[in-house]
Order: structure tokens, then C-alpha cells, then sequence
């Protein structure tokens, strides 16, 4: 790494008595009563949310956890009054090419792809990689958003190509899910010629509102059929909701047991359809270390200024001609007409296995699709 002035080293440290508040806290809670025999229709059932709260109070190790996240090296970067938290984790294979992996919201957490990514010859083989890890604006340690529009995805993409103009690498790939499938095409598009491919799964095509699929092929019109169902049903509300930010975090920050409720809601509606509970699709407690960063940090209503301050949602975007490979999870819904009107395409795979959160859900298919599609760019 470059001897920037602007980049420094950083250990996370949560404070005890940090701790010991999220405990009382949790220990505290006022349980509403719930309906009996809906499930997961209206929300986050409160008799599950009880059992999950009581894990994370009583079993769950930050601790453990913690000193898992400090094994790999992190920093801080200050750029024109903004700052960006970031694992910079690099291969000792002397060909390795950069590599940015791109969270979106509330989370991704990549620890599962770390060692296959840099040391592949202990991996089953594949190109090895530098791996630079941000966390976005507005989350976790990147800290709070200070100014309006700072959580836009586009800025995050700017923040990002500085930070690697920083580090002084001069090619890289991007690779992107949720909100990272607008930020790693965007930075195809502003940092081109440092650009060497873009790599995204269960990118976020947006139709417009007449969209009637003419000129899809059959799975295409299928996945419109499934966006348009979604903007019209109450899974989609939490988007909207998002948009009164200040709203949420007035009760989200001052609760866990509301921020975990609010959260799990969204990944429970997103993971692989197959399965019914978060921890059958991902780690339990990496979930729970994930939103216990939110909570620390107290950065869950900045964390959704970028569905309100994106201007990247449902634009008709350039393409940057940068090679963009996709992959679609199950549940992945797509429009790869979309996708390849905004990016030139030159892969595309569908998993029966795996959902909206594959570096959690199912590292080993993304870090395949990710060896394929980069594999073909030599």
C-alpha cells in the first residue's frame, strides 16, 4: 500500500459498557402481542424475534467476533471531509489482480470468500486476488453521513475510485449485489480506463412503469411479471419506508430488538425461497455481528439514505462498455434485457441455490461465477 497521509490503520474496539447497554437493553424489551398462526405474514414474528434476542443476548460472542473481524487488516480513508471504512486483505500470489467487493444494504459480509479469493491454490485453483473491502458511506465504521447526498450511490462510487487511485492500483474488477450492483457498474462508468470488469449478482433492474415486456423473452417477461407484483404487495413497503429515514432511526436506534426486527424482516423476504428461516441460509451469529455493527455504530438511518438520495434507482443509465458479468440467485429477479441495455454483458448464470445475500448464503457458487467471468476476460 501507498504511504498515503490520508489512509490510516483501524481496529475495532467496542467499549464494555457498550456491551453491557445492548444487554440491558435487550433483557428490557417490550414484547407486543401477535396474531397466532400467520407466520411471517404481517413482519417478524414477535416469537421468533424472542428467540433470535435471546441468542444474541445471552450466547451470541461479540468478543469471538470481533477478534475474527480484526484478523484481517483494515484503515480508514479521509478524502475531502469524508470517510470511508475498509478491509485491504492482500494475496501473496505475485499475479493477483484488485479486486473491490461491494456490499449493499443493510450488509454483506465477504469473510467466507476471503481465503479463496487471495490463496486459490489452497482453494481449488482459480485467479488470486487483492481484496479491498469498503464499507459504505453511512454504515457501520465508515461512520455517519454528515452532509445531504453523501449516501447516494453514485458519490459512494466516486469515494471508492478515490480510495483506489489511493492505494495506487491502476486495474482492478468491482464486484456488486444489492446497492453494490449500482455502485460497481458506476464505477465502469467514472474510472473506465482503471476499469478491467464488473461483476454483479441479482442486479437491481428497474422496469418503467409501463413496461408491458414487449420484445422479453419468456424468463424476462417472467421476472417483470414478479417486480411488478412486488411494487404492488406489502414486501416492498420497507423500500418506501426508507425514504423517512429520520422516522425509522428514532426507534430503530434507540431499540435493538426493533432494529433486528426491522432488518431480519428484510433478509427473511429475501433469502433463498427454499428455505424458511435466516439461519438456514446464513450463519446465525454473522448475521447477528452484522447487525450488532449497526447497532454499535448507530448507523442504521444512514444506512438507508441511499434509497432516498440514489438518483441511480430506475435511471436510464449509460453503458460504460466495461465487460459486466452477472449472476442471478434463486429468487433473482433480473430483467436481463435491463441489465444489457446499461452494461455489456458477457456472462450471464442462473443458481437454483443461494438468494439475495449470496456472499453469505452461498460464497462458493459467487466465488465460481466470479472465477469463471474473470477467467474469460484473459
Amino acid at each position: 500500500m501507498t504511504n498515503s497521509t490520508r489512509i490510516r490503520p483501524f481496529r475495532i474496539d467496542i467499549p464494555q459498557a457498550d456491551l453491557d447497554e445492548l444487554n440491558a437493553r435487550l433483557a428490557n424489551t417490550r414484547w407486543p402481542e401477535e396474531l397466532s398462526g400467520v407466520g411471517w405474514k404481517y413482519g417478524t414474528p414477535s416469537s421468533y424475534l424472542k428467540q433470535l434476542t435471546d441468542h444474541w443476548r445471552s450466547r451470541y460472542d461479540w468478543r469471538a467476533e470481533e477478534a475474527r473481524l480484526n484478523r484481517h487488516p483494515q484503515f480508514l480513508f479521509e478524502h475531502e471531509g469524508r470517510r470511508l471504512h475498509f478491509w485491504h486483505i492482500r494475496s501473496e500470489e505475485a499475479e493477483a489482480t484488485p479486486l473491490l467487493l461491494i456490499h449493499g444494504w443493510p450488509f454483506g459480509d465477504f469473510s467466507a470468500m476471503i481465503e479463496p479469493l487471495i490463496d486459490p491454490r489452497s482453494h481449488g485453483g482459480g485467479p488470486a486476488f487483492h481484496l479491498v473491502i469498503p464499507t459504505l458511506p453511512g454504515f457501520g465504521f465508515s461512520g455517519l453521513t454528515r452532509q445531504p447526498g453523501e449516501g447516494a450511490t453514485d458519490r459512494s462510487a466516486e469515494l471508492i475510485a478515490a480510495l483506489m487511485a489511493e492505494l495506487g492500483y491502476d486495474r482492478y474488477l468491482a464486484q456488486g449485489g444489492d446497492a453494490g450492483s449500482f455502485i460497481a457498474p458506476q464505477l465502469g462508468r467514472i474510472d473506465t480506463e482503471h476499469v478491467i470488469g464488473v461483476h454483479v449478482n441479482d442486479p437491481i433492474t428497474i422496469p418503467s412503469w409501463d413496461d408491458d415486456g414487449s420484445g422479453y423473452d419468456e424468463a424476462d417477461r417472467a421476472n417483470l411479471a414478479k417486480l411488478q407484483q412486488w411494487g404492488s404487495d406489502s414486501t416492498s413497503a420497507y423500500a418506501g419506508a426508507h425514504g423517512r429515514s429520520q422516522t425509522l432511526a428514532n426507534g430503530l436506534n434507540d431499540s435493538p430488538a426493533g432494529l433486528l426486527s426491522w432488518v431480519i424482516d428484510v433478509v427473511h423476504t429475501y433469502i433463498d425461497p427454499a428455505l424458511e428461516l435466516p439461519e438456514e441460509a446464513m450463519d446465525r451469529d454473522r448475521l447477528l455481528t452484522c447487525v450488532s455493527i449497526l447497532w454499535f455504530t448507530g448507523t442504521i438511518g444512514s444506512s438507508m439514505l441511499l434509497y432516498s438520495e440514489s438518483e441511480q434507482w430506475g435511471a436510464e443509465l449509460p453503458n460504460s462498455g466495461v465487460p459486466t458479468g452477472v449472476a442471478v440467485f434463486a429468487g433473482g429477479s433480473s430483467i436481463r434485457a435491463i441489465a444489457e441495455q446499461q452494461n455489456t454483458v458477457v456472462h450471464w448464470a442462473r443458481y437454483d441455490r443461494g438468494g439475495h445475500f449470496a456472499s453469505m448464503e452461498a460464497p462458493d457458487l459467487l466465488i465460481k461465477d466470479l472465477r469463471i467471468f474473470v477467467t474469460g476476460l484473459s
